[in-house]
């Protein structure tokens, strides 16, 4: 499973948004919830991405994209 959310996250550093959406909106556990949040974030739609982040049972930092994108990395690495 979690080959889908390294594609996810290889779409999303290409700016493949859409692609990235398609990987994860019918992921329902954490990784994909988190995913699917963040690309509410990037898309500047705030309120459906903390949905989905408390739905990730996941912080909201106050960091920008690119850190928030790491910090997914990090604990997608450690899965």
């Amino acid at each position: 499973m979690t080959d889908v959310f390294l594609r996810a996250v290889a779409l999303i550093e290409q700016d493949d948004w859409d692609g990235a959406h398609e990987l994860v909106q019918h992921e329902p556990c954490m990784f994909g919830s988190l995913l699917h949040g963040f690309l509410h974030r990037i898309e500047g739609d705030l309120s459906n991405a903390a949905y989905w982040y408390r739905r990730a049972n996941q912080p909201w930092l106050e960091n920008s994209n690119e850190e928030e994108l790491a910090r997914i990395k990090q604990l997608l690495s450690k899965h």
